[in-house]
């Protein structure tokens, strides 16, 4: 059985330097979980920018149009998450936070996730931890250590390499967090797989 990693980007400019790090997270944790399952993997990207329309008439409406559909069965479905963003007024876009607001509650239990953000001046780089961070434990996702920022300059042609140090190493802890489990199936865990006994429930009361 395949690993299942999905990507969320939430650039609106085409192109995006957001789709930039998002392809880049990609490739990395695809050669980590490669390298630490030895099994297949399937990488599917989701651009939010079509979705606006669609993430509007959610929010209105309450019903999900067929795209908006699909990309949140792709979700459902993964192993893991790679999101990315822009940042705007300090924090991450309405687009992207659209996006989370909709999803079914529990959607995301378990879910190991990339965090990563992009702004013009490193400035912004806290808002990996004051904005994004409390939105998936919130989520009640799993947070890798080390999240991703960018700024203008490390797309740079004289940048220094640490930004895709710094994604190589995010990448591998993510590939850590599913390891060899995503080979025999999902790594979101099912409640159902190891009742309590009915005897020891009684035994509590």
């Amino acid at each position: 059985m395949s690993t299942r990693v999905v990507v969320v980007t939430a650039g609106l400019s085409n192109p995006s330097s957001t789709r930039v790090l998002a392809d880049l997270l990609g490739q990395h944790t695809l050669d980590a979980l490669t390298r630490v399952t030895g099994e297949p993997v399937e990488l599917d990207v989701i651009e939010l920018r079509p979705l606006a329309r669609p993430l509007a008439d959610r929010m209105v409406t309450g019903f999900p149009s067929g795209d908006l559909s699909e990309a949140m069965e792709k979700v459902a479905r993964a192993n893991a998450l790679i999101a990315v963003t822009p940042v705007f007024q300090a924090s991450y876009s309405g687009l992207f936070k659209m996006f989370f607001d909709v999803m079914e509650p529990g959607l995301l239990d378990g879910t190991p996730v990339l965090m990563a953000a992009t702004a013009g001046t490193a400035r912004h780089s806290l808002v990996l931890e004051h904005a994004l961070r409390p939105l998936f434990a919130h989520l009640k996702a799993v947070p890798v250590p080390t999240a991703v920022f960018a700024a203008t300059e490390d797309f740079g042609s004289d940048a220094d390499g640490a930004l895709d140090a710094r994604a190589r190493r995010a990448a591998g802890e993510l590939a850590a967090l599913l390891g060899p489990a995503t080979a025999t199936g999902s790594s979101k865990r099912d409640e159902f797989a190891d009742p309590t006994p009915f005897a020891e429930l009684l035994g509590r009361v």
